[in-house]
């Protein structure tokens, strides 16, 4: 994503996430913002249709490998069961997690850079 305040990572989800897309895409953003000292993490999610099942691993790779990384984030969806869940079990994920919907996007932003 372009425009983001200095220091997130942000990435825009539609579809399925493949293995393919978290290997090629995200791990890379998330390793660099991890080596530079933390993660701050923005994700934008229009609409889903699951991940495969090695999305999930790399998923849940990346999450335990930069561990002590995570700072912030941010969810923005009007998907209401992937708030629901998020909001349920945001405890378990490194650092703080926070829901936002589609229209305070940009609120997302700031939240998950301070």
């Amino acid at each position: 994503m372009d425009g983001l305040p200095a220091g997130v990572v942000g990435f825009e989800a539609s579809g399925e996430i493949s293995a393919d897309d978290y290997r090629d895409v995200v791990v890379p953003a998330i390793v660099d913002a991890a080596e530079a000292g933390e993660v701050r993490f923005l994700l934008v999610v229009r609409d889903f249709d699951g991940m495969s099942s090695g999305a999930v691993w790399q998923d849940l790779k990346v999450g335990t490998e930069h561990l002590g990384s995570w700072k912030r984030i941010a969810l923005v969806t009007d998907i209401e069961w992937m708030k629901h869940l998020t909001s349920l079990f945001g405890w378990m994920t490194p650092g703080e997690t926070k829901v936002f919907p589609l229209a305070e996007r940009e609120a997302a932003a700031a939240w998950v850079a301070g």
